[in-house]
């Protein structure tokens, strides 16, 4: 072997040793979400209330009176052969977290394409064509503020929160009534804002991005009539179902309405925060 050879070979020996020193500096790949799975009877959705959950949401639990926690679903609609469902997680008291669940196969496996944001929930759906959706939804603890829209373009497999009221110096409360989009860029809404506001109550908001923002267009001390393009589909409802405790997903056919899925109302509940163990 040449001195030339000698010293890449060596160059490399050295190179490679020194690389499995090195301690990992790739982070490890988020982990895979959770597939539930419809075996026929009610799903259960997994949460296991943090300390956090008890404290924000102001929770006085025990371990002899746990504070009971609810899923609730207030809407459905699909895009394709994906199905959307979106509500939140409340206890008796308040909003712990919105949620939205996605199927791709007619509701044999759900998934949730979106975190679940705190104290937050949804509760309208509306797509464009296959590709151009929305999702309404505001912040419901301590009071209802900070509306927002849940916008995807790749028909609801991603999405990105974008607010409606961006102004910093704007008041907060709010509620978003109705909305709609009569093209992929051009959408109305309107929000109530409550008693006492400078103004009127009520507001209309008008968006030619898609819903990244917004502008004011009027205020009104009476709710204020707009003219909103319906949804894409109106074949899907949510239904309670008493003797089961749980909420179906169905979907008109004809003149039926046939289930696709089915998820329990009742989840975990909270628990007080066990004590440190001692050693």
């Amino acid at each position: 072997m040449g001195s030339s050879s000698a010293t890449i070979f060596l160059a490399l020996t050295v190179s490679t040793a020194w690389a499995q020193d090195l301690p990992a500096t790739i982070s490890p790949a988020p982990p895979q979400p959770v597939v539930l799975e419809n075996t026929g009877k009610p799903i259960v959705v997994p949460f296991r209330c943090t300390d956090e959950d008890i404290h924000s949401a102001g929770l006085t639990c025990t371990e002899e009176e746990p504070c009971p926690v609810f899923l609730e679903l207030s809407v459905a609609g699909s895009s394709g052969n994906r199905i959307l469902a979106a509500g939140n997680i409340h206890t008796d008291s308040g909003t712990l977290y919105s949620i939205l669940l996605a199927s791709d196969d007619g509701g044999r496996t759900w998934t949730e394409p979106l975190p679940r944001i705190r104290a937050a929930g949804l509760d309208r759906i509306q797509f464009f064509n296959s590709e151009n959706g929305w999702i309404s939804g505001e912040e419901l603890l301590p009071l209802p503020q900070d509306p927002f829209l849940l916008v995807t373009r790749d028909g609801g497999k991603t999405w990105i929160q974008h607010s409606i009221l961006n102004d910093a110096a704007e008041n907060r409360i709010g509620t978003i009534q109705q909305f709609g989009f009569s093209a992929r860029d051009l959408g109305t809404l309107t929000i109530d804002r409550g008693v006492g506001r400078d103004g009127g109550r009520y507001a209309l908001y008008e968006t030619a991005d898609g819903g990244e923002t917004w502008q004011i267009k009027q205020e009104s001390t009476k709710p204020i009539a707009v003219k909103i393009p319906p949804p894409l589909s109106t074949d899907w409802r949510i239904r309670v179902d008493a003797p089961t405790k749980s909420f179906y997903i169905e979907k008109r056919q004809g003149q039926k309405w046939t289930l696709l899925a089915a998820f329990q109302a009742k989840l975990d509940p909270c628990l007080p925060p066990k004590p440190p163990e001692k050693f």
